[in-house]
């Protein structure tokens, strides 16, 4: 097992994440960003934003709101920070990261440069490409916070790594299992939030469960095509760290993206329903980030491309999804 772990980021899923690390390690080293929360954090033995439902023995965990600080103390960083801020708090690294393990837990991509994590990684910061992980699965961290049964997928180039970050992450309620499909796993991590928005928006547009059946297995095959354009690597994508993800992703209550979907549904403005949401929808940036990579592929995608219009041409949820039904079998 590695000897120094790190938690990159500090909203539910890097605290579900925290939570399972340290069934295996004595102890662990968390980045959070604001102090104000670490102090918090200290004074009640869990995180005071997310997971209520998880404590922690914080005597236990060495927390630091420098980002170099925890870097430079830890063999493994798990990246659990949401993607439009990864780039930001990334960039802040003044630490050799070469010989350092990673394992990306982010289900977005680097806005701006439109390339998945590991990708950026690799090219930013000069990390061997078989030191990076990716973690991936139908795994709510709510659910995680109540230790109910769940199934993680470690993606690595590696195979001893693969099997060791596993074993990470191996606890009695989470099972894990281990692939070489790094960028596969990515993109299905990316495109299940898009695929769940539009879920959303179907439920509160009244369509049933017959129909939300048709959309998510066209989802999967939609996922199934540009995973293949991109890296035509073998896959099976009925695999729970793919086709499990999607479903879990668009049917459950935990998903933000659905809710965030449902309530573009009911008329809110995108905008709106950022606000009024606590946590971030990676759907809504993971569209933009997957719409123009398709530029360049050109794979045939219309839930993707009937959420584009919707989310960034300001077109009407309602009159877009009916289109959309005609284009899905």
């Amino acid at each position: 097992m590695y000897r120094k772990i790190a938690i990159l980021g500090s909203g539910s899923w890097a605290t579900a994440l925290a939570k399972i690390v340290m069934q295996n390690q004595s102890e662990i080293n968390w980045f959070i960003r604001r102090q104000e929360v670490i102090d918090e954090f200290i004074a009640a033995g869990k995180n005071p934003s997310y997971l209520g439902a998880a404590s922690f023995d914080v005597e236990r965990i060495h927390f630091s709101s420098d980002i170099n600080q925890t870097v430079a103390h830890s063999d493994v960083l798990i990246l659990a920070i949401p993607s439009p801020y990864v780039k930001q708090s990334l960039n802040k690294i003044r630490r050799d990261m070469t010989h350092k393990v990673v394992i990306s837990a982010v289900k977005g991509m680097i806005p701006d440069e439109n390339v998945i994590v590991t990708d950026y990684l690799h090219k930013r910061f000069r990390i061997p490409m078989e030191q990076l992980g990716v973690i991936a699965g139908p795994c709510h961290a709510e659910e995680i916070a109540l230790e109910r049964l769940s199934y993680l997928t470690i993606g690595c180039e590696n195979k001893l790594n693969a099997e060791t970050m596993a074993a990470l992450f191996s606890t009695p309620y989470v099972h894990t299992t281990t692939s070489a499909d790094v960028v596969g796993l990515e993109y299905s991590s990316v495109m299940k939030n898009i695929y769940a928005i539009a879920a959303g928006m179907c439920q509160a547009l009244h369509y049933g469960d017959n129909f939300q059946a048709v959309l998510l297995s066209n989802a999967i095959q939609e996922i199934e095509r540009f995973a293949a354009a991109v890296n035509n690597a073998p896959r099976k994508i009925n695999h729970s760290g793919y086709l499990g993800d999607v479903l879990v992703t668009g049917y459950s209550q935990f998903s933000r993206n659905r809710q965030f979907g449902q309530m573009l549904g009911l008329g809110y403005s995108v905008k709106a329903a950022q606000m009024e949401m606590e946590m971030v929808a990676e759907g809504y940036y993971g569209t933009k980030a997957i719409h123009e990579a398709n530029k360049n592929i050109n794979v045939d995608l219309p839930i993707v491309n009937a959420m584009y219009e919707i989310l960034y041409n300001k077109q009407k949820a309602k009159p877009i999804i009916k289109s959309l039904t005609t284009k899905l079998q």
